[in-house]
């Protein structure tokens, strides 16, 4: 019992032995690999590149960190010991110092202990060139894909070696399909036979990657091609590749021009709920937007170490924040005020200014900055041409999720109920008992509540500063006026109609241009439609 008590023991110490000392397992300890690493620090940059071909050659995969540190120039060496170790700066610019194979953290570094590995763009090549070999061999298979696009720019005789090694070695759908084009690129660069070529431009024609428009490109345009039906060929190709990069483009617009619309709807929907039920121009709506914005950057400011998160927290307290204003707003001015239209516009228009002055004060005039989370950055590649941007849509997903829970709540709730009855009659509601007073309230803060969230999208996508909300009042209230004021479902389509109108004029006329256009257009279907897209029913719409 004894002895079985022990022996456990000793695994146990070995396992905690092994979990606290990773750079025993990290860093290659090979003869060969660590005396090229002592090599290093001497070497001139003549003498880097041939060091850099030993090491991949001795080390493979477990070389690609050192490579990487390399490349970023943050390969340092100790003056008293020769050891390597990478360097950067901290937010407060102090020197740290890492491990280059285990990451562990070193410590602060003196300028004078150190010293730096030199490397110039040749050096920076050929580490490339190495990384990418060393991702197609033994990264992953998005490392792998990334490695093949790079190769496809130099498809030399080692590289085609190197991709026949890795489609050998065996490789995922998507990788296999590159070493595919690869090959059929070689062949139509390097074959005799005119069916060989032409089977290579047939595979190239489904492919929409750059090298592959480029070498097409230089055969179309190539007086010294002999084979003509090659180079029909490969001129259709083309065509037909341009045409699908045209196409993708106009999906790419039509995807900004959403992204565009559910920023606009999100901004609008708040003010067409309190343009329908009060008939109140509210001008402070944009601050509302603004407030929502400056509500997230307190979040993230409060949470520094959640940041993945923030937006979680930021959303319900912008909602708050915003609506708990708007309440304020409601109650101490607008309801003093009814049937007052000019008097509320001005009001409002006051209010706005207040609050811009007040984030000033507060804030500061300069942008603040909010910091996207990791889960909203980069974008989701469809194609080598088309990719949307992670940011986008999200925004745009959380726009229609925004609206189909106000929608719920209009239909399914009490206060949607009493929403709508006074929206449509507040006199025969009052006289029913309805407390049209209240109903003011809630709904003014309700629309200022969403406004704010609002602000927390346009956070992602904008500077946050005290001019922020005047950027999008007078584009919510054309989305409103041109849907049909009170309409859910016209600020929708008016949202969306706007942003994709505006996207597609862009390219050809510019913004500033874009804009007007698209606000003469609206001035003249609101001649034809005075109550818009959706006009209100009822007795209050007459």
């Amino acid at each position: 019992m004894k002895s079985l008590l022990l022996s456990i023991g000793c695994l146990l110490t070995l396992l905690l032995l092994q979990l606290v000392s990773p750079a025993a397992n990290a860093q290659p300890q090979t003869a060969e690999v660590e005396a090229v690493l002592q090599q290093l620090p001497d070497a001139n940059l003549r003498q880097t590149g041939a060091l850099v071909q030993q090491l991949e050659q001795a080390g493979g995969a477990a070389m690609r960190p050192l490579f990487e540190v390399m490349l970023a120039g943050d390969l340092y060496y100790r003056k008293d010991s020769g050891d390597l170790l990478a360097v950067y700066k901290n937010a407060a610019g102090d020197r740290l110092g890492r491990d280059i194979f285990s990451g562990q953290d070193l410590g602060p570094q003196s300028g004078g202990d150190i010293g730096k590995v030199r490397v110039n763009n040749r050096v920076r090549s050929q580490l490339r060139d190495a990384i990418a070999r060393l991702n197609l061999l033994h990264g992953s298979a998005a490392e792998q894909q990334a490695a093949v696009l790079a190769i496809l720019d130099d498809l030399s005789l080692q590289n085609m070696r190197l991709l026949r090694s890795a489609a050998d070695a065996g490789t995922s759908d998507a990788v296999t399909e590159l070493i595919d084009l690869a090959n059929a690129m070689v062949r139509l660069r390097d074959g005799n036979a005119t069916d060989e070529r032409l089977a290579a431009i047939e595979v190239m024609s489904h492919r929409l990657e750059a090298p592959v428009r480029n070498q097409l490109q230089r055969l179309v345009n190539d007086e010294g091609e002999a084979d003509l039906r090659v180079k029909a060929a490969a001129g259709k190709a083309l065509e037909k590749i341009t045409d699908r990069i045209e196409f993708f483009g106009q999906l790419e617009q039509l995807f900004f021009g959403l992204s565009l619309g559910s920023v606009l709807l999100l901004a609008a929907i708040g003010l067409a709920i309190t343009f329908g039920v009060m008939g109140v121009i509210n001008m402070a709506h944009g601050e509302m937007i603004m407030l929502g914005a400056y509500t997230t950057y307190v979040v993230q400011q409060l949470m520094p170490g959640s940041i993945e998160y923030s937006l979680l927290v930021a959303v319900p307290a912008a909602f708050l924040v915003s609506g708990s204003v708007g309440v304020l707003i409601e109650r101490g001015v607008i309801r003093h005020l009814q049937g007052r239209p000019l008097e509320t516009l001005l009001a409002t228009f006051g209010i706005s200014l207040i609050l811009q002055q007040a984030v000033r004060s507060i804030f500061s005039p300069l942008n603040m900055q909010v910091i996207t989370p990791g889960w909203m950055s980069g974008s989701l590649a469809i194609n080598p041409v088309f990719s949307v941007t992670y940011n986008r849509l999200y925004i745009l997903l959380f726009a229609l999720a925004v609206f189909a829970a106000l929608v719920a709540i209009l239909k399914k709730s009490s206060l949607g109920l009493n929403v709508r009855a006074v929206s449509q009659n507040r006199d025969m509601a009052k006289a029913m008992g309805v407390r049209t007073e209240m109903v003011d309230a809630m709904t003014f803060g309700l629309g200022s509540g969403i406004a704010g969230i609002a602000g927390v999208a346009l956070s992602q996508l904008t500077n946050v500063g005290p001019n922020l909300g005047q950027s999008y009042i007078i584009d919510s209230f054309m989305v409103v006026v041109f849907g049909g004021v009170g309409n859910l479902l016209g600020t929708l389509v008016g949202g969306f109609s706007l942003g994709v109108a505006n996207k597609f004029l862009e390219p050809a006329t510019g913004a500033v241009l874009a804009n007007i256009i698209v606000l003469v257009c609206l001035i003249l279907f609101i001649q034809k439609r005075p109550k818009g897209l959706f006009p209100q029913r009822g007795r209050a719409a007459e």
